[in-house]
């Protein structure tokens, strides 16, 4: 068969739905300043979806520093690789801040986050070793182990007992291969909002002799006294061997980082693939994560203002009695039943009748028969948005079990 051929007629899960949500559903065009309201199609809107936790994206300091840094270097400088010749002391500073922040002996920093996680596992294991993940694993971690070329075994999220069992089948491989055993988690699952068992995992090590590597994307910078993640909140950051977080939400900019002992950070440096063959991050990137660094060290009412929104949110949502789950972090889900049909025409109402934008997540992200709205509080949204908001989402629900979505009350919507 043509390859061609093949993808035209099986374009995918989520793919196969393109024609009818392009532009709407999918790959919406949000407009104007970064904030908690903005422009869709002409209307503005309450948005609920942009990783923007601690309101920085347009913050006038962050701002100002990254207009001073594109003005000083452009966007070039540097050219080439780390290795070769991307190198400078301003992305040396920055990975020795970050490490001073997140309490490891060294960083090393990377131009994108899931290349780099998936390069990290790369780079860490062989076919002696074994890797033990969790259930609910990022695509970015699934794409590591997808070139992975040992055993990798599976456990149910979060489910200390089933991790203990996968360790103990792990053991028993690595015995025969004088291998080792990698155990990957996340500080904050991003759909689910609730923290890996950290403490439960920490636990095993002894008895294990692992390695844990934690992807802290969604932790870093909003959880945690200071801020520096999902173990400092958690009091276990000194027992996790890789610790990784992306500057695409809390930071508001693009780059990621990986921290271990010195000599793990060294070796990553000279194996990860996606660092060896990639462009060094630009200049302006480099300053305006230092920038925002500095922010998040030295002002705590960032933080503050990001989690009086999202206790009120999540709170005034349980209240009103809306499943928002186990979240422990600013993720806050939102569990409601139905199919697709039901989804596109709650979607509907919510932007077109409430002018609220957020995030819509159906099968095969989350089972059959469940909607899950997925809202992201940000230092930048206000009280009157979270009543706003949980008064809208009260009557969703409700029209929901009148059946006013299975009715396609909404179908002659133009979008």
């Amino acid at each position: 068969m043509d390859i061609f051929n093949k993808i035209i007629n099986n374009p995918g899960p989520l793919g196969k739905y393109s024609k009818q949500s392009h532009g709407y559903f999918s790959f919406p065009k949000l407009e104007g300043e970064i904030s908690n309201k903005m422009i869709f199609q002409g209307k503005k809107q309450l948005v609920w979806s942009i990783n923007n936790y601690l309101g920085l994206a347009n913050d006038p300091i962050v701002r100002k520093a990254d207009a001073d840094a594109c003005k000083q270097w452009g966007l070039a400088y540097p050219m080439g690789a780390r290795m070769m010749s991307g190198q400078t002391k301003y992305h040396e500073q920055l990975e020795n801040e970050l490490a001073n922040f997140v309490k490891k002996e060294d960083v090393f920093l990377l131009n994108y986050g899931y290349q780099g996680m998936v390069s990290i596992i790369d780079s860490l294991v062989d076919r002696r070793d074994v890797v033990v993940y969790d259930s609910e694993a990022h695509a970015c971690i699934i794409d590591g182990l997808r070139l992975h070329m040992g055993k990798r075994f599976v456990y149910p999220h979060n489910n200390i007992e089933n991790l203990e069992k996968q360790l103990q089948r792990a053991k028993k491989i690595t015995d025969e291969t004088h291998g080792g055993i990698l155990v990957i988690t996340e500080g904050v699952y991003g759909m689910s909002g609730d923290l890996g068992d950290l403490i439960g995992i920490t636990n095993l090590k002894e008895k294990y002799n692992f390695r844990l590597l934690v992807d802290d994307a969604h932790g870093f910078g909003t959880m945690g006294k200071t801020g520096a993640g999902t173990g400092e909140e958690l009091g276990v950051q000194d027992k996790i061997d890789v610790y990784f977080a992306t500057f695409a939400k809390s930071m508001a900019g693009i780059g990621a980082f990986v921290g271990s002992k010195k000599e793990v950070v060294q070796y990553l440096r000279y194996n990860m693939r996606s660092q060896t063959f990639a462009k060094s991050l630009p200049m302006p990137m480099v300053f305006g994560a230092l920038k925002r660094l500095e922010l998040i060290r030295t002002n705590p009412e960032y933080k503050k203002k990001l989690w009086i929104i999202v206790n009120a949110l999540q709170q005034g949502l349980r209240n009103a009695g809306l499943n928002i789950g186990n979240t422990q972090s600013p993720v806050t889900p939102v569990y409601l039943s139905g199919g697709v049909s039901e989804a596109t025409q709650l979607t509907l109402d919510l932007r077109e009748n409430y002018n609220i934008f957020c995030s819509i997540v159906i099968y095969p992200v989350v089972p059959k028969g469940v909607i899950l709205l997925r809202l992201i509080p940000t230092a930048v949204h206000t009280i009157e948005d979270v009543e706003y908001t949980i008064k809208a989402f009260s009557d969703i629900k409700t029209n929901l079990k009148k059946g006013k979505y299975s009715s396609g009350e909404f179908a002659n919507v133009k979008i």
